[in-house]
Order: C-alpha cells, then structure tokens, then sequence
C-alpha cells in the first residue's frame, strides 16, 4: 500500500482509480510534466510538499489555488471533494486514505 501514496496527486485526487491512469494515458499527477497549468501542483513543487495536505493554511476554504474557477469546474467533472480528500489525508495520513479510496473505487470523497 505504502508504494500508492504516490498516485496521490497533490490536489487530493487517487490516480490510482482514474481512467486516464489505469489505462495508460496518464502517468499520473506527479509525473505529468504536461500539467504546468495546474497552480496546486505549481505551489506544492514549489513548497517541497507531496501533497496539498502539508499546507499551513488550516482551512482549505482559505486557499485559492484549491478553490477557484478551475477547481470548481473540476469538482463538477469529477464530483470530487477534494477540500474533503486533503482534511483526510491531515487527519489520518495517505495510506489510509489511498486505502479508503481502492476500497470505495474512487478517485477521491464524493461532493454531497
């Protein structure tokens, strides 16, 4: 399980349950150099951080990079809570959560 936690991306999604990855078309998160645009990955990279989880901000509310236009068009195409899946992986730590998430099929918490 401990060799998952790197299909974490570092938003909070489980590459490990996605499509695009069990089907060979994307290498995952932290190996996609093509995803530059993406400001959580950016920030993360840049702080050393395996995953926005490390963050000092307390509230991901707080935090545009996690909420703005483009994460909100996300969760809408996901049905992701990734503000969810990060508060987990706080609190319990990634393998539980990358174990939760192969036991659920799911790329990260459902958006009630």
């Amino acid at each position: 399980m401990e060799a998952e936690t790197n299909l974490v991306a570092y938003c909070g999604l489980y590459c490990g349950n996605c499509r695009s990855y069990t089907k060979g078309k994307c290498p995952g998160c932290a190996k996609n150099e093509r995803a530059k645009w993406c400001k959580i990955r950016s920030c993360c990279i840049g702080n050393g951080w395996s995953s926005c989880a490390e963050c000092t901000i307390a509230n991901t509310q707080e935090c545009k990079k996690i909420n703005n236009f483009v994460s909100k068009i996300l969760e809408l195409i996901f049905h992701s809570d990734r503000p969810a899946s990060i508060l987990y992986i706080k609190e319990f730590g990634a393998e539980k959560y990358v174990a939760k998430m192969i036991e659920t099929r799911q790329m990260s918490f459902r958006k009630n």
